[in-house]
């Protein structure tokens, strides 16, 4: 083991980590939105929002993340849209969390005892008002699981960007590697940051789901 090497690029792989963090922050509420719709439109009465919503997910989760960022990256240009590799990141990886997040967030809403939903409207809540009070309310505590595993997962796929030339943690070590054929002690501090940056994550889910956990 190469210490002193360890020691060396450890600093290059900090600002790397931040550029990581980043990207998943901005994916992550990139997500959020589009779940939140995707969600709603797959609980919707309609049949056309009910099969956009279906569409979308089952695309965005029945293909490669990777194919996702090639198609945004090295076919946008064929149809006019040219993307910073960031954007085409960030884009990216939020289209396609964000169709993970809306079946947790369908979860959820479909978990919540529909009497409930009954009760709230039989003194005299309309549709809106008791989606907004009685709803959401126990359905956001449940979603805190399954959407902080959402985001642990979408930190760790964040090193696919590494392929578009985003220069964050993944793309650091593999340009490391090409100059000093240490591939063991480069990707030990890359996967020494993603351990970081996972178990903060991590312990912050842990923290909001006992905080507001159903009893």
């Amino acid at each position: 083991m190469d210490f002193a090497l360890m020691q060396r690029v450890f600093p290059f792989f900090v600002e790397a980590a931040l550029v990581t963090v980043e990207i998943s922050v901005l994916a992550l509420a990139l997500g959020l939105v589009v779940a939140a719709l995707a969600a709603a439109a797959k609980l919707s009465r309609s049949r056309l929002m009910r099969a956009i919503g279906t569409v979308y997910v089952s695309v965005f989760r029945g293909t490669p993340c990777l194919i996702q960022l090639f198609v945004l990256y090295f076919g946008g240009p064929q149809i006019g849209i040219n993307l910073e590799p960031f954007a085409a990141g960030l884009i990216g990886l939020g289209l396609n969390i964000g169709a993970y997040m809306a079946e947790s967030i369908r979860g959820a809403v479909l978990s919540v005892d529909r009497g409930q939903a009954e009760a709230a409207r039989s003194i005299g809540f309309g549709r809106f008002q008791t989606l907004r009070k009685v709803v959401l309310p126990q359905a956001a505590r449940l979603m805190i699981r399954p959407l902080g595993v959402n985001t642990v997962a979408l930190v760790k796929g964040s090193a696919l960007v590494s392929t578009i030339s985003v220069v964050e943690l993944t793309y650091t070590a593999q340009r490391f590697i090409g100059s000093t054929y240490k591939p063991f002690e480069i990707f030990g501090v890359a996967a020494l940051l993603y351990m970081i940056v996972v178990f903060v994550v991590a312990k912050v889910v842990d923290l909001l789901d006992r905080r507001y956990a159903i009893v």
